[in-house]
């Protein structure tokens, strides 16, 4: 591999250790993958964190038969849907699978994440949805994802967990931080009875965000394609 590859390598393991680091996924449930040229490099599956080097990072082309992957280990359980997502989101570079504790109790409930917050915005409209639960690494697993992510640069997973996206893995892993923050904020509000914002509400914190110095077209910023990052009050 050449040192560019190898960044990315080393950055999606950086990613790895960072879940593990903040809660947002335990043991090896979580996985991350970035667009990489004309492939897919992944984590492998079942590898801890702390275990991983650059060259365990599976390599899996766009092109050619579907499924084929190059590296000592095989790539993760939940290959299937970062490759999908990736080859059907060309505007995507990156995404994170998680299981954190309150999107994944969300999840649980197969409650969907409406705007409770402003921030809900930052994943393309007015809710975070929730697909239905199908088995983990299966096809209709990634045909759900798929669906649940339409417009969206989120969702959770019925009975399972989350999925961000981003156009790098920065901005991937940011997401996957931010759901994983409204999702608590919304659980919590849940036992006083939340307030819900408007269509028009959200609309307008899209038109904000062109003037809080994100540079482009505000409806980037929901698809992860302006040149700054969304402002974010969530800490």
């Amino acid at each position: 591999m050449d040192d560019k590859e190898r960044r990315v390598r080393e950055a999606i393991i950086e990613k790895c250790l960072f879940l593990k680091s903040s809660g947002l996924s335990q043991g090896t449930s979580g996985n991350i993958s970035a667009r990489y040229e004309n492939r897919m490099l992944i984590t492998p599956s079942a590898t801890p964190y702390d275990k991983l080097n650059p060259e365990m990072i599976v390599s899996m082309p766009f092109d050619g038969e579907y499924g084929t992957w190059d590296g000592p280990l095989k790539p993760s359980t939940e290959w299937r849907f970062h490759f999908d997502i990736l080859k059907t989101r060309p505007d995507m570079g990156a995404v994170v699978h998680a299981h954190p504790t309150y999107c994944t109790a969300l999840a649980i409930a197969h409650k969907e994440i409406p705007a409770a917050h402003y921030m809900v915005a930052a994943f393309g409209g007015t809710n975070v949805r929730c697909a239905p639960f199908a088995r983990f690494g299966t096809p209709e697993l990634s045909e759900l994802a798929i669906e649940a992510l339409q417009d969206r640069t989120a969702c959770l997973l019925g009975n399972h967990g989350s999925i961000a996206m981003g156009e790098d893995l920065d901005k991937a892993m940011w997401r996957a931080v931010e759901l994983e923050t409204i999702a608590r904020q919304y659980y919590l509000s849940l036992a006083l009875g939340p307030v819900i914002l408007t269509d028009e509400q959200i609309s307008e914190t899209l038109s904000g965000f062109a003037s809080y110095g994100v540079q482009g077209d505000y409806k980037d910023v929901a698809a992860g394609t302006a040149q700054e990052q969304v402002p974010s009050e969530q800490t």
